[in-house]
C-alpha cells in the first residue's frame, strides 16, 4: 500500500485527502433505502443493519436522467454531466458518421470532458483497482488509470497489459457469470474481496448490474436473497479493515398496470409522428444499451429533437397535456435543472411520472424478454438513492456538491475520504 497519508489531490474542483486505511465504494446498481430496510427486517442482511444504524446512513440524490452511466461517471468524477459530459447510456451524436449525425452509444472515453479521481489518485500514487459487472462502463472507468481495471462481463478475456491484472476467473473462484444474472454483481463482489485479500490496495469502485431490481421488489425473495449476498462480502471488506461508502446509480419503480402486468409506455415517437409527420422529429432515448432484454429499452426519461420550423414552446405544451408526463422543458430549462451538457441534449427534455415509460415506436420495442412486470428507471422518481458508510461520518460536505442544496451520490468519495471516522 503507498504510503498516501495526509496527502490530498484536487479533481474537478474538489479537493481529496488520499486514503490513510484502504477505501472502497460501491455503487449498487439500482439500489434504493426500501431494498436495504426490507433485507435487514427480514433478518437476511445484519451486517448492512449495523450500517443503517452507525451513525453513516443517509439519504441522496443522483443525477437525472437516472440511468447507470452518466451516475457512474458523476460518482468517479464527482461532479454532475454539465461538468463530465457523460448524459446518457445513448446519445445522439452530431459529429458521428461523417458530420451526418447517428444515434451512439455513450461509452467510449472520447466523450468524457472530465478526469476522474481513480485515475487522479492512481497518478499520485495510491493503488487502485476497478471491477464493474457490464463491460460498456469498463473503458469509461478505467480512462486514464493506472490500475486495476476489469468487468465480470468479460472476465475470462482478461489480460495484464489491459486490465493490469491476469487470471481474474482463478482470483474469483468464480466462472464468467451470464449477464442476465444476479452472478453478474456476485462476481463483482467476489473478485473485490479477492483483491482486498491479495492485493495491497488503496482505493477500489466495485459497480455491480440491476437485473435482480428490474425484476424484484423490495422485500421479495429474488431481492432479499441478493442483498443477502451483498451483505456477507460487505462484511468481509470491513473485517479485512476497509472504510465502506456505498451509494446508487438510482432507485428503480413499478412501470405497469397492477391490475393486468402490462407496461404503462407513452411511445413519444408515435405521438410525435401523429402530430407533426413521420420522422419529423427524432426521439433519444437515454437508457438504450446493449442489455435491453430486462427493460425493452423503456425508462423515464427522452428527449427530442425537433426541425427548425415547429415551435417548441408548442410541443412543449402539448406534450405536457399526455397523461403520465411528469415535466417537460426546454433544454436550456433542462440543462439547468438537472445539470447537463446543452450540446448533448435535444430540444425538449421529457420525464414522465413514477409509473409511467417511454418509448419511440411501438413496433421498434421488442417486449418479449420481460418475463415479469416492467420494473424501470431514469425520472426524478427514481433519483432518491442511499449513502451509507461502515464508520460514523463526522460531517457531511458542506457544499452538498451542488451548492449546499442537497447530498448527492457524487458525494460518496468526499465523504468517505475526507470526513469518515477513523474507527
Amino acid at each position: 500500500m503507498a504510503n498516501t497519508s495526509e496527502r490530498t489531490i484536487e479533481v474537478n474542483g474538489r479537493s481529496y485527502r488520499l486514503p490513510s486505511q484502504p477505501t472502497v465504494v460501491v455503487c449498487v446498481d439500482g439500489c434504493e433505502f426500501d431494498y436495504l430496510e426490507a433485507a435487514v427486517a427480514a433478518g437476511v442482511a445484519p451486517f448492512i443493519g449495523k450500517m443503517l444504524k452507525g451513525g453513516g446512513a443517509f439519504k441522496g440524490d443522483c443525477v437525472i436522467p437516472s440511468f447507470t452511466n452518466p451516475n457512474n461517471l458523476s460518482i468517479v468524477c464527482g461532479v454532475p454531466p454539465s461538468v463530465h459530459g457523460i448524459c446518457g447510456n445513448y446519445f445522439w451524436d452530431p459529429d458521428a458518421n461523417g458530420g451526418e449525425g447517428a444515434e451512439v452509444m455513450m461509452n467510449d472515453p472520447a466523450y468524457l470532458r472530465a478526469g476522474t479521481l481513480l485515475a487522479a489518485a492512481a497518478e499520485a500514487g495510491a493503488a487502485v483497482a476497478v471491477v464493474t459487472a457490464k463491460d460498456k462502463l469498463r473503458r469509461l472507468l478505467g480512462w486514464q488509470l493506472k490500475g486495476i481495471c476489469f468487468s465480470a462481463e468479460k472476465a475470462d478475456k482478461v489480460t495484464l497489459e489491459e486490465n493490469g491484472i491476469g487470471e481474474v476467473l482463478d482470483m474469483a473462484g468464480m466462472p464468467v457469470p451470464d449477464v442476465y444474472s444476479a452472478g453478474l454483481s456476485e462476481f463483482v463482489f467476489a473478485a473485490g474481496v479477492r483483491l482486498a485479500q491479495t492485493r495491497k490496495l488503496d482505493l477500489m469502485y466495485l459497480s455491480t448490474t440491476d437485473y435482480i431490481q428490474h425484476k424484484w421488489a423490495p422485500g421479495t425473495e429474488g431481492a432479499n436473497a441478493f442483498y443477502a449476498m451483498m451483505d456477507g462480502y460487505l462484511a468481509k471488506l470491513d473485517a479485512l479493515g476497509w472504510v465502506i461508502g456505498l451509494t446508487a446509480d438510482h432507485g428503480m419503480n413499478a412501470k405497469h398496470d397492477p391490475q393486468t402486468g402490462e407496461p404503462n409506455v407513452i411511445y413519444l415517437q408515435d405521438v410525435l409522428d401523429d402530430w407533426l409527420g413521420v420522422g419529423r422529429a427524432r426521439v433519444i432515448l437515454p437508457i438504450t444499451d446493449p442489455y435491453v432484454v430486462h427493460h425493452g429499452a423503456l425508462g423515464s426519461f427522452a428527449t427530442v429533437y425537433l426541425p427548425r420550423d415547429v415551435s417548441v414552446a408548442q410541443v412543449i405544451e402539448r406534450i405536457g397535456g399526455l397523461q403520465g408526463i411528469d415535466t417537460v422543458l426546454d433544454n436550456v430549462a433542462a440543462c439547468e435543472r438537472f445539470e447537463l451538457p446543452n450540446d448533448r441534449v435535444g430540444d425538449i427534455v421529457v420525464v414522465s411520472t413514477k409509473h409511467v415509460v417511454l418509448g419511440t415506436r411501438r413496433a421498434e420495442h421488442d417486449l418479449s424478454g420481460l418475463t415479469v412486470p416492467l420494473r424501470s428507471h431514469g425520472g426524478i422518481s427514481e433519483q432518491e438513492v442511499p449513502l451509507l458508510f461502515n464508520r460514523r461520518v463526522e460531517a457531511l460536505p458542506s457544499s452538498g456538491g451542488d451548492g449546499g442544496k442537497r447530498l448527492r451520490n457524487f458525494d460518496i468519495f468526499d465523504i468517505a475520504l475526507n470526513r469518515v471516522s477513523s474507527s
